[in-house]
C-alpha cells in the first residue's frame, strides 16, 4: 500500500490488487489517467494522457495555442461548469455577480497514513493507521478566494478506494452552491453496460443492466430517502462479465437523502461517472469562512466476476464501515408481533406468543407499532412516545421486564421521525412538521415528516425516546420510516436557503442516531424504512442491519435478498420467516422454504407461534437449533451468489456461504416452480479448497465424500430432479 508522487504531480495509489492514476494537467485540472487492476510503479505515466494532436473542433481549448488541450475532449478527476467541458460538471457555485464559472486549479497536496472522519457524515473508518493512506488534493479559486478539497484514501487489504470532496469559501463573497458531488471519474469506454438495484416497495434492489450508448443513464432519488427505487448504487459492468468472471467498477454513496449517480458517454467514447447529493432542489449558501463537506463514496475494483466485488464490499463495511459492539457479533434470533397481531394486541397476548416463542427456543420479542399514545391504528399516535397504558398496564417498562423474566430478550418499535396530524405532539407543535406556509400539508400512511433538521424537534425525540431506554429493559430498536417527504419547507431556514432542507433532515437523522447509539452502545439498532427504502451504506454506520423488505414472501425474497447482496453484508439483513398466506402476496409456502430464504440473513419470525401447527412446531424447533449452530457461518460467511432468480427462467437460485478456513460451507438451493421432464439437475459449489476432502450427508444427493475440486469443478448431482413447487433444500459441508 502506497501513495507514490512522480516529479510531474502524477499520484499513483496502490495496493496489491489496485491502482488509481492522475496527474495535474498543464491547465492546473486533474486529469484521470488509470483505475484497475494493479499496475507496477514507474516515474512517468504521461503516455495514458489522452490528448488530440490538433485542434478539436467545435471544443474551446484550455491554453491559448495548444491545439488539442481542451477539457471537453479530456478525462478528468473534477470537473467545473463553463470553461469548455460540455459534459455534467462535479459542481456549480454560483457567485454574486450571477456567474456559475469558476477557476479551480491545482494549488498543494498532502499525503498521510490512516483515514479521516468526515464531521456530521457516516464516513468509512480504520482502527490502526496502517490500514489506510490518504491522498488530499486542494484546488484554488484565487479569484473567489475558495478552496475544493478532495480526498482519497486506499487500504490495505481492498480493492477499494474512498473519495469525498468538501469546499471552503475564505472569501468576502457568498458562495451559493447549486451543485457539489462527491465525486467525478473519467475512464475509456470499455463496452460497459450499467448495472444498477432498482424496484419498489415489496420489490427492492432488482438488479438491472442497462446499455451505455452517447447520452447520459442516471439514477437518483427525490424523495429525501435514498429510496426503494434506485438504490445508491451503480457499477460498470464489462463486456461478458458474470459472477465469477470478467470487470465491474462499483460506486456507493455513504448517504442516506437524494442522490444521483449518472453515467455520461461522450462522443469520444469516454464514460463519465459522478455521483453525490442531487443537485434537484438543493441549494447551499456559504458565507465566510463556511465550508461544505460533501458524502463519500466508496469505488471497488474487480477483474474476476461481480461476486468478487460483492465479497469485497461485504467486508470491507464489516470491518471499516460498521462500528459498535454488533459490529461481528452474531444477531439474536427474534419475533415480531406485528403480523401476527398489527395493532389489536393486549399485555395479555404478547405474553402468549413470548411465552411460546421461548418454549421453540427464540431468544428476543420485539413489540412493533401500537405501544404508545392513542396508536390504535395508522391515524394517530405518531409523535406521542409514552406507554399506552389501556394495552399495557405497566408500561413497555414493566413489559420489558415480563418477557425478561420468561427468558427472552425485549425490543421495541419506533417511528421517530414521522408525526401523525391526530397526536399530541402535532396540537402543541404543528410547525414542526415539514410543511409549506399557506398550504394544505401532502398526508402520506395518514402522517407527515417531523423536520429533524430543527434542533427542538431532535431534543423532545431524545428526551422522550432515551427515557423509555432508561426506564426499560431493552437490548434492540426497531427504527422505522414509513414515508417519503413532502412539503419540503422549514421553518428555521431563511426563504433563500430552502433549498439546504432536504440535506439539513438527513444531518439531523444522523446526529439523532448517533447521539443514541452512542449513549446506548448495547442496545442493537435496526433500521427500518417502509421496508427497504433506506437501505444503504449511511445507515449502515449508525445500525448493522436493515429490515430488508416489507415483503416476506419467500419466491419473492429470493431476487430482493440477491440483489442486496450485491452491495450489502448478509448480517445486515433482516430476513424474517411469516405466516401464510403471505400477507404481501397471498403465496403459500412451506415453513421449511420460508426459514431456507431467512437463515441467509438476521434471522427470525413474524406470525404468531401460537397458531401454527404441532408438526410446523417441530420443524421451528429443528431451524432455530440449526441457526444457532451455524449462525457465525450464515452471517458472516464468505457469501457466494450462484444461481440468480433474474435469469434461469426464475427456475432454480442457489447460494452459499463459506467460512474463511474452508472448513465447512452452507448451500441453499430453491425451486421456484417445477419443471416437466428436466435436465439432470446439479449445482457447482464456489470458494471451497480444491485439494480438501469434504462430506456431505444428505439422502437427495449423489455420493458423500468429495474433493473440493469435484464439488467446484463437477458439482453436486441431485437423486431427485425436481424440487416441486415452492421448494428448498439447505446442504451443509464439512471438511474431513
Amino acid at each position: 500500500m502506497n501513495i507514490y508522487i512522480n516529479n510531474n504531480l502524477e499520484f499513483h495509489l496502490q495496493n496489491d490488487k489496485i491502482s488509481y492514476i492522475f496527474k495535474v494537467l498543464a491547465s492546473g485540472d486533474l486529469g484521470h489517467l488509470y483505475f484497475g487492476k494493479r499496475l507496477n510503479h514507474k516515474e512517468d505515466f504521461s503516455n495514458m494522457l489522452q490528448v488530440f494532436q490538433n485542434q478539436v473542433p467545435y471544443t474551446p481549448e484550455q491554453i491559448d495555442g495548444v491545439a488539442g488541450f481542451a477539457l471537453d475532449s479530456l478525462k478528468q478527476e473534477f470537473p467545473s461548469f463553463g470553461s469548455g467541458d460540455y459534459k455534467e460538471p462535479a459542481y456549480v457555485v454560483l457567485q454574486e455577480n450571477g456567474s456559475r464559472v469558476t477557476n479551480y486549479k491545482f494549488s498543494k497536496y498532502k499525503v498521510y497514513s490512516g483515514k479521516p472522519s468526515l464531521e456530521n457524515l457516516p464516513h468509512t473508518h480504520v482502527s490502526n493507521e496502517n490500514q489506510a493512506k490518504t491522498l488530499e488534493i486542494t484546488l484554488t479559486d484565487s479569484t473567489l478566494n475558495s478552496d475544493i478539497i478532495l480526498t482519497y484514501s486506499i487500504y490495505k487489504d481492498f480493492s477499494i478506494i474512498t473519495r469525498s470532496s468538501k469546499i471552503v469559501n475564505h472569501g468576502e463573497e457568498n458562495l451559493t452552491l447549486e451543485r457539489f458531488l462527491s465525486f467525478n471519474i473519467d475512464l475509456v469506454q470499455n463496452n460497459y453496460e450499467l448495472l444498477n438495484l432498482s424496484g419498489a416497495w415489496g420489490r427492492e434492489r432488482n438488479i438491472t443492466t442497462t446499455p451505455i450508448n452517447q447520452n447520459k443513464v442516471s439514477i437518483d432519488s427525490k424523495r429525501g430517502a435514498s429510496s426503494s427505487n434506485n438504490n445508491p448504487f451503480l457499477a460498470l459492468k464489462g463486456k461478458g462479465a458474470n459472477e465469477f468472471q470478467g470487470e465491474y467498477l462499483g460506486f456507493n454513496l455513504v448517504y442516506s437523502g437524494n442522490f444521483i449517480g449518472q453515467i455520461e458517454k461522450d462522443h469520444y467514447d469516454h464514460i463519465r461517472v459522478n455521483m453525490g447529493i442531487n443537485p434537484f432542489n438543493f441549494s447551499w449558501l456559504l458565507k465566510k469562512n463556511e465550508s461544505f463537506q460533501a458524502p463519500e463514496v466508496v469505488m471497488c475494483y474487480s477483474n474476476s466476476g461481480l461476486n468478487t466485488l460483492s465479497q469485497n464490499y461485504h467486508s470491507f463495511y464489516q470491518n471499516h464501515l460498521i462500528r459498535g459492539e454488533w459490529k461481528n457479533k452474531v444477531r439474536p434470533i427474534l419475533i415480531n408481533n406485528w403480523e401476527a397481531t398489527y395493532f389489536n394486541f393486549n399485555e395479555e397476548k404478547i405474553l402468549q406468543i413470548a411465552t411460546k416463542a421461548k418454549e421453540l427456543g427464540v431468544e428476543l420479542f420485539v413489540l412493533d407499532d401500537g405501544w404508545f399514545g392513542e396508536r390504535n391504528n395508522d391515524t394517530s399516535g405518531l409523535g406521542d412516545w409514552w406507554s399506552n397504558l389501556q394495552k399495557l398496564p405497566e408500561g413497555v417498562e414493566g413489559l420489558s421486564r415480563k418477557i425478561n423474566q420468561l427468558g427472552l430478550d425485549f425490543g421495541l418499535w419506533f417511528e421517530p421521525e414521522m408525526i401523525s396530524p391526530q397526536s399530541d405532539l402535532y396540537k402543541k407543535n404543528p410547525h414542526w412538521a415539514l410543511s409549506t406556509p399557506n398550504r394544505k400539508a401532502t398526508l402520506s400512511r395518514n402522517q407527515l415528516t417531523l423536520d429533524l433538521g430543527r434542533e427542538d424537534v431532535r431534543e423532545y425525540l431524545y428526551e422522550k425516546i432515551s427515557k423509555i431506554l432508561k426506564n426499560s429493559k431493552i437490548s434492540y430498536i426497531k427504527w422505522d420510516m414509513n414515508r417519503n417527504m413532502t412539503d419540503v419547507w422549514s421553518g428555521v431556514l431563511e426563504n433563500s436557503c430552502q433549498g439546504e432542507a432536504a440535506h439539513r433532515y438527513i444531518l439531523g437523522v444522523y446526529k439523532l442516531m448517533d447521539q443514541l447509539t452512542t449513549e446506548f452502545p448495547h442496545i442493537l439498532f435496526e433500521s427500518c424504512a417502509g421496508g427497504g427504502n433506506r437501505f444503504d451504506p449511511g445507515m449502515l454506520y449508525y445500525m448493522p442491519q436493515t429490515w430488508t423488505s416489507d415483503n416476506t414472501d419467500a419466491i419473492e425474497r429470493l431476487k430482493i435478498q440477491y440483489g442486496t447482496s450485491v452491495v450489502y453484508p448478509i448480517s445486515s439483513m433482516g430476513a424474517h420467516v411469516s405466516a401464510v398466506p403471505n400477507h404481501q402476496t397471498e403465496r403459500v409456502t412451506s415453513i421449511k422454504t420460508r426459514a431456507n430464504v431467512a437463515f441467509f440473513g438476521a434471522f427470525g419470525y413474524e406470525l404468531d407461534l401460537n397458531k401454527i401447527t404441532s408438526e410446523e412446531s417441530l420443524e421451528v424447533k429443528k431451524q432455530i437449533k440449526f441457526f444457532k449452530e451455524n449462525r457465525e457461518l450464515l452471517q458472516f460467511g464468505t457469501f457466494y451468489r450462484i444461481e440468480s432468480p433474474f435469469e434461469n427462467e426464475f427456475q432454480k437460485v442457489s447460494w452459499s456461504v463459506v467460512n474463511k478456513e474452508k472448513s465447512e460451507a452452507i448451500v441453499g438451493v430453491y425451486r421456484v416452480l417445477s419443471v416437466p421432464n428436466p435436465a439432470f439437475d446439479f449445482i457447482k459449489i464456489p470458494g471451497l479448497n480444491p485439494n480438501s476432502k469434504y462430506i456431505i450427508e444428505d439422502e437427495d444427493v449423489l455420493g458423500e465424500v468429495f474433493y473440493g475440486d469435484e464439488l467446484m469443478y463437477s458439482g453436486i448431482k441431485f437423486k431427485k430432479i425436481s424440487f416441486g413447487d415452492f421448494r428448498s433444500k439447505i446442504i451443509k459441508i464439512k471438511k474431513l
